[in-house]
């Protein structure tokens, strides 16, 4: 399923698909990630949403971990040990179906891409990319989808993937926009 090592800037990375012991790490690097995410966004005053989303994250990798009744992949970035981050791939979730009018319905998503707030900057998500890329040409697909509300994210993918596909104005209410992008396997 996919398992690289490499340098980044953090030191040795390890990227290797989420076991079961990696979901009490995981879960901690969500609560952590996702937190952090929303109060550079200005949404801190969020606990409701923010508590969602990690459990949210939680569940969807607690749930890769049956392979015969999941078709969602997940791997952790380890710096030293420990892990730094985590991707997924599944099929592309419900923001994205209602953004794109079902469009990319049949597109699998890029997901739950989380690096601990001390190692973002320093390589790991364009490593745990990199290793997704790889997956995905073995699996001949050729395209994948991705989405962001988060303003510092938009920024980011806006740099490495370019034009998003759709944008949605208001889309979390006034003044939100979410973005969605179609990628191809590179």
């Amino acid at each position: 399923m996919g398992r690289i090592t490499t340098m980044t800037t953090a030191g040795p990375l390890s990227i290797v698909p989420l076991t079961e012991d990696d979901i009490s790490p995981v879960s901690e690097l969500y609560k952590i990630a996702i937190t952090d995410a929303f109060e550079r966004e200005g949404l801190g005053h969020l606990q409701g949403d923010i508590q969602q989303e990690v459990e949210s994250k939680i569940r969807m990798a607690t749930a890769s971990l049956n392979p015969p009744n999941s078709d969602t992949w997940f791997w952790v970035a380890r710096i030293g040990g420990g892990v730094a981050g985590t991707i997924s791939y599944a099929p592309c979730g419900e923001d994205i179906r209602v953004c794109t009018g079902n469009q990319l319905d049949a597109v699998g998503e890029l997901g739950s891409l989380y690096v601990l707030p001390e190692y973002q900057g320093q390589g790991v998500g364009s490593a745990l990319i990199a290793m997704l890329m790889v997956f995905l040409r073995e699996q001949g697909i050729t395209q994948f989808c991705l989405d962001s509300g988060y303003r510092r994210a938009q920024t980011r993918w806006l740099r490495k993937f370019g034009e998003p596909y759709v944008i949605v104005k208001d889309y979390w209410g006034p003044d939100s926009v979410h973005m969605v992008w179609l990628c191809t396997v590179s």
